[in-house]
């Protein structure tokens, strides 16, 4: 009788699933949100060397190190990214992402555009494999304005500041693989989670890195 078996698809590996959107998009709330009804997705806290907000709580929010400190694990390759954002450094630690994917964890990450510039060329291609990036984009300045007005964390200075910023990171879109119209916060979950969903099913990513 003829053999006739066929591969079967490996155990998955995790998606590295970033998040880029300006300041009141809900790029974080969406991952935290995710992460709290999805046992197969973990957030990746970034590091970052500025000053904690009220509430905020190091290891949490952010892994919070003075600048020497975060500068001294560049130096020690200890990054998957990092960039200096509004005179502060921001980064992800190796440590908060490899070993979840090798189990098969996804790891959802808000970044900026150029943290998520710096994984599209990064150097490992189970890295670029892993990737999936998305962007949120909202409708018009006015709704920028107000969402940023809603945080209720910045001065009037930091507002006009990250909304000049805003502009210039949402120009950046194109190059994303997902780009989701920010409506409301529970379409906006739905779009991105369908978006999780259907990438889970990509069949490269059951078949160990190899594509052939």
């Amino acid at each position: 009788m003829a053999n006739d078996s066929y591969r079967l698809p490996s155990p998955r590996k995790g998606m590295l699933c970033v998040v880029s959107g300006p300041s009141g998009s809900g790029k974080t709330t969406l991952c935290h949100r995710l992460t709290a009804q999805d046992s197969h997705a973990q957030y990746a806290t970034s590091a970052t060397t500025r000053i904690p907000r009220e509430g905020e709580t190091d290891g949490k929010d952010y892994h919070f190190f003075s600048r020497d400190d975060f500068l001294r694990k560049v130096q020690a390759g200890e990054f998957l990214e990092y960039a200096e954002v509004h005179g502060n450094f921001y980064g992800t630690l190796k440590s908060e992402v490899f070993q979840r994917l090798d189990e098969g964890i996804d790891v959802l990450m808000d970044l900026d555009v150029q943290g998520v510039a710096a994984l599209r060329a990064h150097e490992d291609p189970a890295v670029r494999l892993a990737l999936v990036d998305i962007f949120i984009v909202l409708d018009s300045d006015k709704t920028l304005m107000r969402r940023l007005a809603n945080r209720g964390t910045e001065t009037d200075d930091q507002v006009r500041i990250r909304l000049e910023t805003a502009r210039e990171e949402m120009k950046s879109w194109p190059h994303y693989s997902y780009t989701i119209v920010s409506e409301d916060r529970d379409r906006d979950f739905a779009n991105f989670y369908s978006i999780i969903i259907a990438e889970r099913q990509r069949t490269a990513r059951m078949m160990g890195g190899d594509e052939s």
